[in-house]
């Protein structure tokens, strides 16, 4: 089976995944109450994806409690990956969900379960799902494309039907790359791998990226950066929260705009990893420092800026939505070529903004040494 016929199968079989059970439920509309009202809110995220830890900071700072009506009170779905998330989004089960970009434009096309909006950007990024590692033993490159040729008749892995596999395509067909293996592998095995010699490289998310890195398991060598595109991540809504509770849904974005500044400000650094360390397991501190705040070599995909924070849907935000949809389509996961109209909304964030008196972008998360 040549790489490309692979890449569609894998793909096609994550959207049977995200839609199992799915079809029977089609939603019905939920009833937010009256506006002004104390609402319950239930947010679901990724357990550990690091372009949307705004969602941790928001929680851990309580920020939404200034915007909220009195009395509310918000619950959190963790999820491992943004496929979860898009599931407990379909099936009604939650209000509000994070997750990265293949999931939130997925879970657009899917109004036969749910009819769920995009309201705003967590991120983007260059090397937030886009990071490629290579074996602690490799020989010291000079550069990505060195590390590239060494990786070629190798064997590389990564979890299949997702951004970082969008990536690994991306990268290979850039540099004329050809593993002789091109594994579907988690996070755990690739991690075992990594230990036992048996993997040459692998493409995985932050903080799983860094936390291998911090390690001493792997060595980063390649990014975003070296094929000249970024990812993101993103709050969806469900539709009838927006028409039914403007006020909550308006306010819940106030709350996401208050965590990205806070994220974005250098000194809250060392609290902002204390918050991610208190909700998830198995991460070493640098590991969890390094994801957003730990600087790597231009000449491996560094970049001085590891979070843009455009908050609004902006024309970068645009064009990765376009790039994401037209991958997603030519591998058959979705049947569209282009989101429906209104599957962005983009004045719940525009409002906040002008309220606010501000503009986008909001902000930038900054690389700087662990010490700092």
């Amino acid at each position: 089976m040549t790489s490309m016929r692979r890449l569609k199968t894998k793909l096609a079989a994550w959207a049977v995944i995200v839609m199992a059970g799915l079809l029977p439920q089609a939603a019905s509309a939920l009833d937010y109450g009256k506006p002004g009202e104390p609402i319950h809110l239930v947010v679901a995220h990724p357990c550990c994806y690091a372009e949307v830890w705004s969602v941790f900071a928001n929680a851990g700072k309580e920020l939404w409690k200034k915007h909220l009506p009195a009395g509310s009170t918000v619950e959190y779905m963790v999820g491992l990956q943004g496929a979860v998330v898009v599931n407990q989004m379909l099936a009604g089960k939650a209000h509000v969900g994070y997750m990265g970009d293949l999931p939130a434009f997925t879970a657009t096309t899917k109004t036969q379960a749910a009819d769920v909006r995009i309201v705003a950007s967590t991120a983007m990024a260059y090397d937030q799902c886009y990071a490629f590692l290579v074996r602690k033993d490799a020989p010291d490159f000079k550069t990505a494309d060195e590390a590239l040729k060494w990786v070629d008749g190798k064997t590389v892995a990564t979890p299949k039907g997702s951004c970082t596999d969008d990536f690994v395509q991306k990268l290979f067909k850039r540099t004329g790359t050809e593993p002789s293996s091109y594994l579907n592998q988690n996070i755990e095995v690739i991690s075992s791998g990594f230990k036992s010699g048996r993997l040459d490289a692998a493409a995985v998310w932050e903080p799983n990226a860094s936390n291998l890195v911090a390690e001493g398991l792997a060595r980063r060598v390649a990014s975003g950066a070296t094929i000249g595109e970024m990812d993101g991540g993103f709050v969806v809504m469900q539709a009838d929260l927006i028409k039914q509770r403007p006020d909550v849904a308006k306010a819940w974005l106030e709350a996401e705009l208050d965590a990205q500044l806070w994220m974005a400000d250098p000194k809250n650094a060392p609290e902002m990893v204390g918050i991610v360390k208190s909700r998830v397991r198995g991460f070493t501190d640098k590991g969890l420092h390094d994801a957003i705040y730990g600087a790597y070599p231009k000449e491996w995909g560094g970049s001085d800026v590891r979070l843009y924070l455009p908050y609004a849907i902006t024309k970068d935000v645009n064009d990765l939505v376009d790039r994401g949809v037209a991958f997603l389509k030519a591998n058959k996961v979705i049947n569209v070529d282009k989101l429906r109209a209104d599957a962005i909304e983009p004045t719940l964030t525009a409002e906040v903004l002008k309220g606010r008196g501000l503009t986008s972008p909001i902000g930038e998360v900054r690389a700087a040494p662990a010490s700092n």
